[in-house]
Formats: C-alpha cells, sequence, structure tokens
C-alpha cells in the first residue's frame, strides 16, 4: 500500500486549469494518515477509460446508497465480476465496502492524481 500521495505538479496545476482534473475536499477522518479533513486533493475523471482502476489506486466514487455522497477511498480488491471492494486508510474510522459491499465500475468518478495545495 502507497503511503504517499505525490504533491500537485505545474503540469496536474495547468490540467486543472484546463479542466481536464477535478477538485475535492475531504471531509471525513476514513484516509488519515494519508488525507485528513480539509485537506485537497485533483482527480483525474477520465483515468479508467483505457485501463481498469487497480489495487491500491485512490479513487473518489459514488456511495451505493447515497448518489450525491462522494467518498475518498483506496481500492482494496476486485472481484471476478468486475466489481471493486473500497477502504480508507484509517480503519476505525471507515465507512466503506466492509459495510456497503464492493462498488460497480461506473460508481468511480476518477483516480486521485495529487494533493492540491
Amino acid at each position: 500500500m502507497n503511503n504517499e500521495l505525490k504533491e500537485i505538479t505545474l503540469k496536474e496545476f495547468l490540467l486543472w486549469l484546463l479542466r481536464q482534473r477535478r477538485r475535492f475536499r475531504i471531509t471525513g477522518p476514513s484516509m488519515i494518515p494519508l488525507l485528513k479533513p480539509g485537506d485537497e486533493v485533483l482527480i483525474d475523471p477520465k483515468a479508467y477509460r483505457t485501463a481498469a482502476p487497480r489495487p491500491g489506486d485512490i479513487v473518489v466514487a459514488q456511495h451505493p446508497y447515497s448518489p450525491d455522497l462522494r467518498l475518498v477511498k483506496r481500492i482494496a480488491k476486485m472481484t471476478d465480476d468486475g466489481r471493486y471492494y473500497l477502504e480508507g486508510d484509517n480503519p476505525t474510522a471507515s465507512t466503506d465496502s466492509r459495510s456497503f459491499g464492493p462498488i460497480s465500475p461506473q460508481q468511480i468518478v476518477g483516480q486521485v492524481t495529487c494533493q492540491f495545495g
């Protein structure tokens, strides 16, 4: 498991300005110590158009029971039928696949590329 997330680069900043990246703010403790409430990240919404998510990737996904809620989680594993289990890095504070099960690829909004700021 990668416990580091790169800081924003000039390339990522320019991609954000060109609307090729989206910005998200972390609101919960589920990714501590990597990401804390108030931290911001950039995501690539097109990251999985040509390649499938892999275990270890940090993603933003739709909550399966609250479609307006977005979760920042790590891909834990993929099932045989192509669904994904998500987990936070902080197991004591996670609302993740342990409570809602695997998600479909369509529920993945994008891959986290870097911390913003």
